[in-house]
């Protein structure tokens, strides 16, 4: 028998707990409020309040503290000091056994009935405690409900996953992503001059022609300038990583990561480009050494 299960048993032993009475009698402009909040424009309840108010005459306000003798709460500071320190309501049930009337004292009673575990749920392992609150009229009860609460220990929090950056593509630039998919680097190549240019736009610099082509370069190229990237964090990426702006045979000049270690790479590595698929929809471009 585990220390909850001790501690459940001796609480269940304790029977019913003593009654505690609530704040105010039963009264009309409790009642109406309650409507109010719940959006009830019924007449029905100008005699007698709502069976469904039963736990609002009892409720022990903002500054309540629970009695030696609650059994909740008796279960739920054993439950805490074993290291299940988060709760959350999972069921309840109420039976009215008659109608409240207006001026009458109501006092709550309760009881464990049942401590269950320890289970695994998709919030963690935790247990199960069920109890019984009894309302009562002098000695005649007149609602209850049973309440179940998982009282869990958390499980440990995944670490986010951050979405990668992703390129903006647009009308200038989707040949070039269609490229990579299709494992080849595009370079963008006017039709009317023949001038090669990276990163694309939508006018050639040297004829100032629209009309843009592309062709298939061969992806080898040297590094002509790189950095080191240590700070900040890069969704998608390990840190610290290389950025290469890479001059390739067409004489062109080419930004992507390179991969290899930072203490390797120099200006003038010879590289070659490879692709890195993201998912579905997306393939990177990525240097290599050669």
């Amino acid at each position: 028998m585990t220390d909850v299960e001790a501690a459940a048993r001796q609480v269940m032993g304790w029977g019913e707990s003593a009654r505690r009475p609530g704040r105010d009698p039963v009264n009309l402009p409790m009642v109406r409020n309650w409507l109010e909040a719940l959006g009830d424009a019924s007449s029905a309840y100008a005699e007698e309040a709502p069976p469904a108010m039963a736990q609002v005459w009892t409720m022990g306000g903002l500054h309540h503290t629970r009695a030696d003798d609650d059994p909740l709460g008796a279960m739920l500071a054993v439950l805490d000091e074993a290291g299940y320190t988060s709760i959350v309501a999972t069921d309840c049930e109420q039976t009215y056994h008659r109608y409240l009337r207006y001026g009458e004292e109501v006092a709550l009673a309760a009881r464990l009935e049942s401590v269950v575990g320890p289970k695994r749920t998709a919030l963690g392992e935790g247990w199960f405690v069920t109890t019984r609150n009894i309302w009562y009229v002098g000695d005649e009860p007149v609602a209850e409900m049973m309440f179940r609460v998982l009282k869990f220990a958390p499980a440990p929090a995944e670490p986010p996953v951050e979405p990668l950056i992703r390129p903006v593509v647009n009308r200038d630039t989707a040949y070039f992503w269609e490229g990579t998919a299709r494992g080849e680097l595009r370079i963008q190549r006017c039709e009317a001059c023949g001038e090669l240019r990276h990163p694309p736009g939508p006018m050639c610099p040297s004829c100032n022609e629209t009309k843009p082509g592309w062709l298939v370069a061969s992806g080898l190229g040297e590094v002509y300038s790189y950095v080191v990237h240590h700070h900040p964090p890069v969704p998608g990426r390990t840190l610290p990583f290389v950025v290469a702006l890479v001059e390739l045979d067409e004489g062109v000049r080419l930004m992507a990561e390179l991969d290899a270690p930072p203490d390797e790479v120099h200006i003038g590595l010879p590289v070659r480009i490879a692709f890195a698929a993201v998912d579905d929809e997306l393939t990177m471009p990525v240097w290599r050494r050669r």
